[in-house]
């Protein structure tokens, strides 16, 4: 069982790679939009810095060189005289700064009528420098304020005016861009919106095609083999399944195929050799390997499949493949603790699905003891007893506890419930027919009076099962064994 649960499930994974089949779609659609918005991101971001530093130019270098330019002619700004000379009263450094940082702008840019802007600004930068040398070095012979005055406004002045009006046009050209960059994006969006409404048109399509295909690739076989069973059922020991597929429904049709065959062989075998073991042993089978368990069983999946509870039908084949493997145990009567512990969780795990409002249990076996061995079929006959007579009658329904450990040289088990439990009489009647001083009941205590029968004929008299009860608290069955 433990190598059985490492082994991925083969319908499960049909069903993640479908699921990836509809997913990788949205998330390659996903990071394309992603990329593309970050892209127009990096563009507009550069392009509104751009406009704001060259604006900062706008708003103040006219007027700080034409005032700066003043202030030297007229010697205010003391230009020839170091110590005395203001802070921030340099025009070759504004001049400077300016075309340093019209030329970053004109390099960062892929625009050519941005650059063809920037060109003609760099240019004016270049010769409003040389004109500002020239009114610089006649302020440091001295003697020429007319002259100086009148470059100041043929020349300083008209070179300002200009460039402001060339920083204008870079931001109207800018501003321009910045306008076909938004239309852009909303082409963009509105395309890349029309193209995801389509492919989500596509994938709900292709989500419907998969889910109907694979639901019919879970309930058809499932449907085949609930007729088979129920063919078996009625006695029809021919059938036999065989589904063209590798997965875990081959696996449960092989133990199907396998239990009917089993079941056949132990037909004949008992008909030859002892009638009456013959009746003993094929109504154990019977109570134990019961077709009505199989087909309410696949039933159960059917209608987990079909409410697309597809996770939980791949759980109860799984379990259900897994208490047939081991009811049948290759023909050995007795198998492991381990394996009857994990023969009763699988049961118990099945029928938690069918009756989940109103069962709960608990296993607690001695690690101890999971290596000795035991007559398979011992224990979950006593815990359907549990389920069908104690839990299922009590309103609210209950617990099922199982319980192990050694007690000197012996083996017990106690199965415990918090079922309707019985009266005096009851457990009394219930007693008889576990000792057989009673006649079989046919609608209880068949399955705890075979055990015993198997006990008894295995170990000897002085082990078996004991009953304890109270109405309306539950039940406790003990059962003893050597190890073994």
């Amino acid at each position: 069982m433990s190598q059985e649960k490492k082994r991925s499930s083969k319908i499960q994974n049909k069903l993640i790679k479908y699921i990836w089949i509809c997913v990788i779609p949205l998330i390659v659609l996903f990071s394309i939009a992603i990329i593309r918005l970050y892209g127009f991101y990096q563009e507009y971001d550069l392009l509104v810095r751009n406009i704001t530093s060259a604006n900062e130019y706008n708003m103040s270098f006219r007027e700080s060189m034409d005032e700066m330019m003043y202030r030297i002619i007229t010697g205010s700004a003391n230009w020839t005289d170091a110590e005395e000379k203001l802070e921030g009263e340099d025009p070759k450094a504004l001049i400077s700064d300016a075309t340093k940082h019209f030329e970053e702008l004109r390099d960062k840019t892929t625009e050519e009528n941005v650059r063809s802007d920037l060109d003609a600004l760099i240019k004016l930068l270049g010769i409003l420098d040389e004109r500002v040398d020239d009114i610089l070095e006649n302020v440091e012979e001295g003697g020429h304020y007319d002259e100086n005055m009148e470059m100041l406004d043929m020349n300083i002045r008209t070179l300002t005016s200009l460039i402001q009006e060339d920083i204008q046009k870079y931001i109207y050209d800018e501003a321009h861009n910045m306008e076909m960059l938004r239309r852009q994006v909303a082409a963009s969006l509105l395309s890349a919106i029309r193209i995801m409404v389509l492919v989500l048109i596509a994938i709900l399509v292709a989500i419907y095609f998969l889910s109907k295909r694979l639901s019919q690739r879970i309930t058809e076989p499932i449907t085949e083999l609930v007729g088979m069973t129920e063919k078996f059922a009625g006695g029809d020991f021919t059938v036999s399944y065989h589904p063209d597929r590798d997965d875990e429904m081959r696996t449960l049709a092989e133990s199907f195929n396998s239990m009917v065959k089993e079941i056949e062989t132990l037909v004949e075998d008992i008909h030859r050799e002892q009638e009456n073991a013959k009746d003993a042993e094929l109504r154990l089978l019977q109570e134990q390997i019961n077709p009505h368990f199989l087909y309410n069983t696949l039933d159960a999946i059917i209608w987990m499949t079909e409410a697309g509870e597809n996770q939980k039908a791949i759980q109860v084949i799984q379990e259900l493949s897994s208490f047939f493997r081991i009811s049948l145990s290759k023909g050995e009567s007795e198998i492991t603790i381990k394996n009857e512990r994990e023969h009763v969780k699988n049961y118990l795990e099945i029928q938690r699905y069918r009756y989940q409002d109103i069962l709960d249990y608990e296993i607690d076996i001695d690690e101890d003891i999971l290596d000795y061995h035991i007559q398979k079929l011992t224990l979950q006959p006593i815990v359907e007893n549990a389920l069908y007579h104690g839990i299922k009658n009590k309103r609210g329904g209950g617990m099922i506890r199982v319980e192990g450990c050694l007690d000197n040289d012996d083996i017990i088990f106690r199965i415990k419930d918090t079922g309707i439990g019985m009266n005096e009489e009851e457990l009394e009647r219930l007693r008889g027919l576990i000792s057989g001083d009673i006649v079989l009941d046919e609608q209880r205590g068949f399955g705890m009076a075979n055990v015993q029968k198997r006990i008894e004929m295995m170990y000897g008299a002085g082990y078996g099962i004991t009953v304890e009860s109270t109405y309306n608290e539950g039940t406790t069955v003990t059962v003893r064994i050597p190890q073994k």
